[in-house]
């Protein structure tokens, strides 16, 4: 029996109003053309403007169909190589009792996922000043220089002049968005840097470790840049180490006595930021949980004179340091009281430094702190209007192998479940040896100028090594979990070296539709630049826009209002 005019009626009212009720995906506007990119012959036709559009283009392919996200997070975990995120993930699980391979760290629950590539336009295996201005400022750049493109020189004050790049930070401080920078490394190092700074070299952090020439051509350190930059409304929050090179070498640290300031231009750019209407200060722990969002314009948070203490070593710091996720929560209670929206970057700067030394336990132990700031952002954000971005700069030469069982400790020997009780896997010499090691680095078995022959211990800084005359060290009796055990390296160098290869990207929120597939490192800007629309629109004000609104032409830094031209 059909149904009456009325019931009809009725049931496409309770249609309509539970279709209301429901979720509704973000708003995206309509699709737009695809953006052409002309063949270049690689690498000698790549130009900074060719690198803009391919990044461009790239992004626009994987979502032509932009979102409007009003915030911004990039997370950054420097030097987290996909083994550094999978040895994490059973690290983390195994601390909390569990085997550890099911475990997911929070950034791995996000939808959206893709491979980012990392080279350098100069370099297979890149460093971060390089890639994190790729990321930052949508083209490709040269090993260690700090936003600015591929045409400047490393070291030539002089070469850099009108190579600045627009970096997505100072876009949204133009575009009337807060912004802040969050990092466990100083926040003049090279990530943290290319957020906000324009140098042709990644170690001018101080005035005190620029060359006299540099600084006769015009070039400020980064220590400076920050202090005195100008774009919009000036950087809303900035949490880190590096309070030396703020501080005149007359001036005695807060925390130690027996250390001074950096600066020989007599400057204090912590007065001179403090001096600031609505401006706040803090040097540790409890200095930081006691700022009050509701008064705060600005804050400055320098923790340490140089990095901040390992994870590890935190409770040992006699001042009292915040972790990275304590700095995330501090600066997101500040920046989510503009309604128009912010822009900020956390970088977990010491899984780098810890990779570089060799020793496992603490780069593991920084990437599970990084998840867990990941984490208290996810969980302060909405993905209906906060896209967050996670990834790396690059990756290291942490090696996960040997058939360990499941469940086997990640930072132990090896065991298969196939050798007799309380014995461990082999090598074809007989000898035990780890889940964990490193193709390179100071835990080489020969005997350094510093440790003997043998296994090796955290810290270890050595300059020079003789070649090991006893083949690798019987693991045997050795505690491979301790916190200073150094992971077997082949090769032998003072320092671990990045690796080349692939990195991973996670994002949540508007615009993570765009993150999949094999991209190139630079096109991560884009995704931002297409997605976040203040963002766009400023990128469109200053004319580098095509006629559907997409960013596609390399941007004139010196537009942006408060932008200082020249070589910063």
């Amino acid at each position: 029996m059909p149904a009456s005019p009325l019931r009809a009626v009725a049931a496409g009212a309770a249609i309509a109003a539970l279709a209301a009720c429901a979720p509704q995906p973000p708003r995206v506007a309509a699709a737009v053309a695809p953006i052409e990119l002309a063949e270049v012959r690689h690498p000698d036709g790549e130009t900074p403007d060719w690198w803009f559009r391919a990044g461009a283009a790239a992004a626009h392919a994987n979502l032509p169909q932009r979102a409007r996200a009003k915030n911004v997070i990039v997370f950054l975990g420097d030097g987290m190589s996909v083994p550094t995120i999978a040895a994490a993930r059973i690290l983390d699980g195994q601390r909390r009792g569990a085997s550890g391979e099911e475990n997911r760290l929070a950034f791995e629950r996000f939808p959206a996922t893709a491979f980012s590539r990392t080279y350098e336009t100069d370099r297979q295996a890149p460093d971060s000043a390089g890639t994190m201005t790729a990321i930052m400022s949508g083209m490709k750049t040269r090993y260690g220089v700090i936003g600015v493109d591929q045409r400047a020189l490393r070291g030539d004050c002089a070469s850099s002049r009108g190579t600045e790049a627009a970096s997505l930070l100072e876009l949204a401080a133009a575009a009337g968005l807060s912004t802040g920078i969050v990092t466990t490394a100083r926040i003049t190092h090279a990530t943290p840097a290319a957020t906000y700074g324009h140098l042709p070299e990644r170690n001018w952090e101080v005035d005190s470790a620029m060359p006299a020439q540099a600084l006769a051509d015009g070039c400020v350190d980064f220590a400076r840049q920050l202090a005195e930059f100008r774009v919009g409304d000036g950087i809303t929050v900035a949490l880190g180490g590096g309070r030396s090179g703020f501080l005149p070498e007359t001036q005695v640290d807060p925390e130690y006595a027996d250390l001074r300031g950096k600066r020989r231009d007599g400057r204090d750019l912590v007065a001179e930021w403090r001096a600031r209407p609505g401006a706040a200060y803090a040097w540790n722990a409890a200095q930081l949980a006691a700022v009050d969002p509701a008064r705060t314009r600005r804050l400055l948070g320098l923790f340490e004179p140089e990095h901040m203490r390992y994870e590890a070593e935190r409770a040992q710091d006699p001042g009292g340091e915040p972790s990275l996720a304590e700095m995330t929560a501090a600066a997101l209670r500040v920046l989510e009281r503009d309604p128009d929206g912010y822009f900020l970057m956390v970088e977990g700067g010491r899984i780098d430094m810890a990779h570089h030394a060799g020793n496992a336990y603490r780069a593991l132990g920084e990437t599970i702190e990084f998840a867990r700031a990941v984490d208290v952002a996810a969980r302060m954000t909405s993905a209906d209007d906060t896209l967050i971005l996670v990834t790396a700069d690059h990756s290291h030469t942490l090696a996960f192998v040997g058939y360990p069982a499941r469940g086997n400790p990640i930072l132990g020997k090896v065991r298969t479940g196939n050798e007799a009780a309380g014995e461990y896997a082999r090598d074809a010499t007989g000898l035990p040896f780890a889940t964990l090691s490193y193709a390179n680095g100071p835990g080489y078995a020969g005997a350094s100028d510093s440790q003997p022959e043998g296994v090796k211990r955290y810290p270890h800084r050595p300059k020079e090594f003789q070649p090991a005359t006893r083949g690798r060290p019987d693991l045997a009796g050795v505690d491979t979990a301790a916190e200073d055990y150094e992971q077997e390296a082949l090769v032998p160098l003072p320092a671990e070296t990045h690796g080349g290869e692939d990195v991973a990207v996670f994002a949540r929120g508007p615009g993570s539709a765009a993150v999949h597939g094999s991209m190139e490192q630079n096109a991560l800007f884009h995704v931002v630049a297409q997605n976040a629309d203040a963002i766009r629109r400023q990128l469109c004000a200053i004319g580098a826009c095509n006629a559907d609104g997409v960013p596609v032409t390399r941007p004139a830094r010196e537009r942006l209002p408060g932008a200082v031209p020249g070589p910063r």
